[in-house]
């Protein structure tokens, strides 16, 4: 440690984000970088606290205190290593986690100014890929046995890469035409550029890992017969004989639905179908006009207030849209650093602006949706009511009562962000092993990916038995 007093001497400093009258107009990573010596700083402030409560709340265990201080020495080969110990993929947490370290971290209890554990990840291994120090590896030992990966997300990448590294001889079968799951097809590349996934994947192919894209596996409990053709559609069952084991990584693949009057109308959507339609267009895919989902020249009406919904307020902007609301059914997040119910280390349910949010937005919460409205079969606006909830006597979830009268949010465009249904599986053979989000319901990519190498090690446990 080698400024003991640095968090003392030395602020939190953020590296911000590029102009909000700028980045609207591109679909370029919002967020800017400090310099080096500025980054130093920032890790130096780091106070290697007796406990150190940022491993803790970290699901990949991430070493924050070893990292940052080889960092603030200049040593970003060593950061590097420590960081890639556990964390096999610190380039996706580095720009999309939410940091549950950071505000489990002592300075935030302390002054609320924790240190910049997100962004010292981003540059430490930015900077091992400019300076070579990340290589493939060409030393791994072979042991003879076959697993197949499903699903091309960061559980499967994760376990993929650990089995990989322990000598297994890994195939990852994924549905879409390239790797990456929701990083590349639910987040936006303002936030992700996917070159950033690109460059991962062409190194885990070199050391070995194959991957097959466009093969969709099933949970039947045989392969289907009379598939389409040009697909490929196997079942969870062959696989299982055909390697000695399997992982199910296949994320949480069904949205949430909202069945209220008039939601056939056109220009209802998934928020998904938008974002993964914008991505794949920016990657050069064409789509029709009758297929295009698009806010061009529209009121947009986000329904549901999490991160998917503050991806299609941004994703809403830089496509040109008149105006974007966002409504949330459950009442508004208490605002400040602190929250009464989730007291520090734990993580706090506050209210969370972003960069998208900034763009500007219009924010409503204890909404409820009665109706979709159209005309000529095109949807022109929603009925909503302002609700209020209250304590259920019987215990569980709160009761929601009618507060206000009915009214209609003009909209040409309505966008469903509420979440994702958790998957159910059928018994499965003794070889096969579910991870991340396909096991656990949907959560954090940091989550996903400690899924994905813990998985691994109850694999390798399995058939070293």
């Amino acid at each position: 440690m080698g400024n003991p007093k640095a968090f003392l001497e030395i602020h939190r400093q953020e590296a911000g984000y590029r102009p909000i009258h700028d980045r609207i107009h591109d679909f370029g990573e919002v967020e800017q970088t400090l310099s080096t010596r500025e980054r130093k700083l920032q890790a130096s402030r780091c106070m290697d606290c007796g406990v150190p409560f940022c491993h803790w709340a970290c699901p990949l265990g991430n070493k924050a205190p070893e990292w940052n201080d080889a960092l603030y020495k200049g040593d970003f080969e060593l950061a590097y290593r420590l960081l890639n110990s556990t964390n096999p993929f610190p380039e996706f947490t580095g720009r999309i986690c939410p940091a549950l370290c950071e505000k489990a971290c002592v300075l935030n209890r302390f002054n609320h100014e924790p240190t910049t554990n997100r962004e010292d990840e981003a540059a430490i291994t930015e900077m091992a890929f400019q300076e070579g120090f990340i290589q493939p590896r060409t030393d791994i030992k072979r042991n003879g046995k076959k697993v197949a990966v499903i699903g091309a997300g960061p559980a499967g990448l994760a376990a993929a890469n650990d089995l990989n590294l322990m000598g297994y001889k890994v195939t990852v079968f994924e549905k879409n035409e390239a790797a990456g799951g929701l990083l590349r097809y639910g987040i936006p590349n303002f936030k992700l550029n996917k070159a950033v996934i690109d460059r991962r994947i062409a190194l885990l192919e070199q050391e070995g890992i194959d991957f097959r894209y466009g093969t969709e596996i099933t949970s039947a409990a045989t392969t289907p017969t009379g598939s389409p053709a040009g697909s490929s559609i196997l079942s969870v069952a062959t696989l299982s004989q055909q390697y000695d084991a399997v992982v199910i990584s296949t994320g949480t693949p069904t949205a949430r639905d909202l069945k209220a009057p008039g939601r056939e109308l056109k220009g209802v959507h998934f928020a998904l179908e938008m974002l993964s339609q914008q991505n794949r267009v920016l990657a050069g895919m064409e789509f029709s006009k009758d297929e295009r989902v698009t806010a061009k020249g529209k009121d947009v009406l986000v329904i549901g207030g999490g991160d998917t919904g503050s991806d299609c307020i941004g994703t809403a902007h830089r496509q040109g849209c008149k105006s974007v609301t966002q409504i949330e059914i459950m009442p508004k997040p208490v605002e400040g650093p602190e929250d009464p119910k989730n007291p520090w280390p734990e993580w706090p349910r506050t209210l969370k602006t972003t960069s998208s949010h900034e763009e500007g937005c219009t924010r409503r919460w204890n909404i409820n949706t009665l109706e979709f409205l159209g005309k000529d079969g095109k949807l022109t606006g929603v009925k909503v009511q302002e609700i209020d909830w209250k304590p259920n006597p019987d215990g569980g979830r709160p009761i929601m009562i009618e507060k206000g009268k009915p009214e209609v949010i003009k909209a040409e465009l309505v966008l469903l962000a509420m979440g994702f249904l958790k998957p159910e599986h059928p018994e499965y053979p003794a070889n096969v092993f579910v991870c991340g989000d396909a096991a656990n319901g949907a959560s954090l990519v940091v989550r996903a990916m400690a899924s994905g190498r813990q998985t691994a090690q109850k694999v390798n446990g399995f058939l070293q038995k």
